[in-house]
């Protein structure tokens, strides 16, 4: 961005952001300064991740408005929160702005991101811009508290223990899926796809009743973010096909084309959380927090076998998604 026009110009456009973003109870210095300052407990541990979104890699600038895009920066941050049970409490934002996206589109962003912010108790605390020479880049870092011990990691998971699944599979990666095809999704599935969920309070309910063992948020897909945990605690698992949670749009599509179950097991993007837990019934327990379903049990071989009803193995076709690959 020029600095010729201050009204207009890069700084003009923090201190913008600045009263956007409003200030956390939690920091002692908001946006403004080198760092932001944030008091610490000696009860609670400090939860930090970071994730880059780029134009072209993680998202198509055509495919979602400017305001669902902030929206989604800030969810798919907050879920990496979610699945330690923790409770978000501070963003920084990265904005690498081409020369091609306005200054009001990049408002939109930011705009979408606060209010994702806010919806679970989050501030937006700092950040940094600069011009790209490509697309759009989007770096976050999040931040939030869990009392002293709580945090579920992804090693925790023993043999016996049932696998469980919040909410549905396979939504977004169908949307992508027609999108990719030049088809638009039904408000549903879009919404699956532009703005996903965290999974906030079922984490925490988790965390704070020790309910599950192992944990994490379903965003590369189910077989690979799974494999995490298996990789993690050294133990395998059995996964039952026929119980994947699977939404009335998705079993709409899947009657036309039974080959769309793939996208349900290594999809992506749903940003639920998979878990493990030695409770066998905790569908009953959660379900007025959030949905879940039992999708399998931990066992002591390697890998992950898929049954079918039948007892029979099935091959998913697809891997989960892999940036290197």
């Amino acid at each position: 961005m020029s600095n010729k026009n201050q009204s207009s110009g890069e700084f003009a456009f923090i201190d913008w952001i600045q009263q956007q973003a409003g200030r956390g109870s939690h920091l002692t210095l908001g946006i403004g300064d080198d760092c932001s300052i944030e008091r610490q407990h000696s009860d609670h541990d400090l939860l930090t991740s970071t994730d880059l979104l780029i134009e072209g890699v993680h998202f198509q600038h055509q495919w979602s408005s400017m305001f669902d895009l902030g929206r989604k920066a800030a969810a798919v941050n907050i879920s990496d929160i979610a699945a330690m049970g923790g409770k978000p409490q501070s963003l920084f934002l990265g904005l690498g702005r081409p020369a091609n996206i306005a200054l009001k589109e990049i408002e939109e962003f930011v705009s979408g991101f606060v209010e994702e912010a806010k919806r679970y108790g989050a501030v937006l605390a700092g950040g940094d811009t600069c011009g790209s020479p490509g697309g759009l880049m989007i770096s976050v870092t999040v931040q939030g508290v869990v009392p002293t011990g709580d945090a579920i990691c992804r090693q925790g998971a023993s043999c016996g223990d049932a696998v469980y699944v919040s909410g549905t599979l396979g939504d977004s990666a169908l949307a992508l899926h027609m999108l990719q095809a030049g088809r638009q999704p039904d408000p549903f599935l879009a919404e699956r796809f532009h703005t996903p969920t965290p999974r906030v309070g079922l984490g925490r309910i988790l965390a704070q009743r020790q309910f599950a063992t192992a944990m994490l948020d379903v965003s590369d897909g189910l077989l690979a973010d799974l494999g995490h945990i298996l990789k993690a605690s050294n133990v395998g698992v059995d996964l039952e096909v026929s119980q994947l949670p699977l939404s009335d749009a998705f079993r709409q599509a899947l009657a036309g084309d039974p080959t769309l179950i793939d996208l349900a097991l290594a999809g992506g993007e749903d940003y639920e959380l998979v878990f493990s837990s030695p409770l066998k019934d905790l569908a009953g327990q959660l379900g007025r927090i959030c949905p879940v379903t039992r999708v399998g049990t931990v066992t002591s071989a390697e890998g992950i076998r898929i049954l079918q009803s039948d007892g029979d193995l099935y091959h998913c076709q697809r891997d989960g998604f892999d940036h290197f690959a």
